[in-house]
């Protein structure tokens, strides 16, 4: 099989089956309730009537339709709704493999008490693989598994980080889901050539501030003059900065190690202001009676009240309360990472930059910034929390007074040459 087969939702027999609908209209129901089915599955939402009104208006009516398109999906969903009615009466099963495969890993790790994102990512990967099965059967096959891996090494070409996830994601699945304590599922996994990392010059770095919005933009600058990656400047508390001794402290960062870095004296500058806007927004949420912000790990349970308390309010909040994913509580999470994203995206194509920026290019620039201002390689591991200085050493291959990409052209020196009268 050289293609990730398509899901077969608990819903497309009786639609084939329907006597009451023509082919094409089949067919347009089938489009819209896929896409759909795979927008309430990324978002975690449960199937149903709330799900189908958010997909309308966050996807159905971002762009302009034709009339005759959105009378046609109105109808899938009412088609769509009154089934999902008569098979929750009947006891039927409304959600599809992919579905199930993923809810029962996230409940397995959730048991055995990984992190969310850990969590999140096996269970991308062992849906994945259902879909690709196709039936309960096949996916509960080592040898199914063995075939998937195997396609994502040799036809899609994957990388070696993302091979290695993938196999760790169905060794978890076939052992804590399935109950399978012995599993073969060892494949000849290879290895992909290191890919030199984008780095922005100091001007394009400022280009890109300059076009970010005023909360993005501290958060960019922080980022960038700390050297942090994505998930640690989102998960940065009022705690973790320490403004008198310029420096920032990382919690659980890649391997769950904390270390320091700098903050940079521009940012530090402007967190007096920023602070009192959080102190506002932090008493109102308490007059309001908004539950706390999450804690990490256990003390949830140690401190059940910590979270209400301003050393433990985000650095840089949401706009909006939002439902917590670990808990169903609605309380105000940090700015979502999807957000500044796109801000970050946007700001670089409106600033002219003929390069992909993303939020970690700026901890890549930092890097490689440092070292071109005669930064010690060790330092540089320290400040980027690397484990190995292998992992560090990559920057010297792109700092322009550390590699080839240093040297001066011999045809620039017949110009200089030339202008000498020699």
């Amino acid at each position: 099989m050289n293609s990730e087969q398509k899901t077969t939702h608990p819903w497309s027999g009786d639609l084939a089956a329907s006597r009451d609908l023509k082919r094409n209209e089949k067919a347009g129901f089938a489009l819209i309730l896929g896409w759909h089915e795979k927008w309430r599955v990324s978002q975690g939402l449960p199937s149903g009537r709330e799900a189908a009104a958010t997909f309308w208006k966050v996807k159905v009516r971002a762009k302009e339709r034709e009339p005759w398109q959105l009378e046609q999906w109105a109808e899938a969903f009412r088609w769509f709704l009154k089934w999902l009615h008569h098979a929750k009466s009947d006891g039927r099963e409304t959600r599809s493999l992919e579905e199930r495969v993923r809810d029962a890993v996230d409940r397995a790790g959730a048991r055995r008490g990984l992190a969310l994102r850990t969590r999140q990512t096996y269970a991308s990967w062992a849906g994945r693989f259902a879909r690709w099965a196709g039936d309960e059967t096949s996916t509960m096959e080592a040898g199914k598994a063995r075939d998937w891996l195997a396609w994502l090494v040799s036809d899609q070409k994957v990388s070696f980080a993302t091979q290695k996830q993938a196999l760790n994601a169905l060794a978890f699945f076939f052992r804590d889901v399935c109950g399978k304590a012995e599993v073969d599922l060892q494949v000849t996994m290879r290895r992909t050539p290191k890919r030199m990392p984008v780095v922005l010059s100091l001007a394009e770095v400022a280009a890109v501030l300059a076009k970010l919005p005023s909360k993005c933009r501290l958060a960019a600058e922080l980022q960038y003059g700390a050297g942090l990656r994505l998930s640690e400047l989102l998960n940065l508390r009022i705690k973790d900065v320490d403004v008198e001794r310029r420096q920032v402290t990382v919690r659980g960062g890649k391997g769950d190690r904390d270390r320091v870095t700098v903050l940079p004296l521009a940012v530090a500058g402007q967190l007096g202001g920023w602070k009192e806007q959080l102190r506002r927004l932090h008493e109102a949420d308490r007059a309001a009676g908004v539950p706390g912000v999450a804690l990490p790990g256990a003390l949830e349970r140690k401190l059940p009240r910590a979270g209400e308390r301003w050393e433990w309010a985000w650095l840089f909040p949401g706009d909006h309360l939002s439902v917590d994913p670990e808990t169903g509580i609605r309380r105000r999470h940090h700015l979502h990472e999807e957000t500044y994203s796109r801000a970050l995206r946007e700001a670089a194509a409106t600033a002219g930059i003929g390069k992909r920026v993303k939020s970690h290019d700026l901890r890549h620039s930092f890097a490689t910034h440092l070292l071109e201002s005669g930064t010690d390689i060790r330092t540089l591991q320290e400040l980027l929390g690397h484990a190995d200085v292998k992992t560090t050493q990559i920057y010297t291959h792109v700092a322009r007074n550390l590699s080839a990409c240093g040297v001066a052209s011999p045809l620039d020196r017949i110009g200089a040459v030339q202008r000498c009268g020699g």
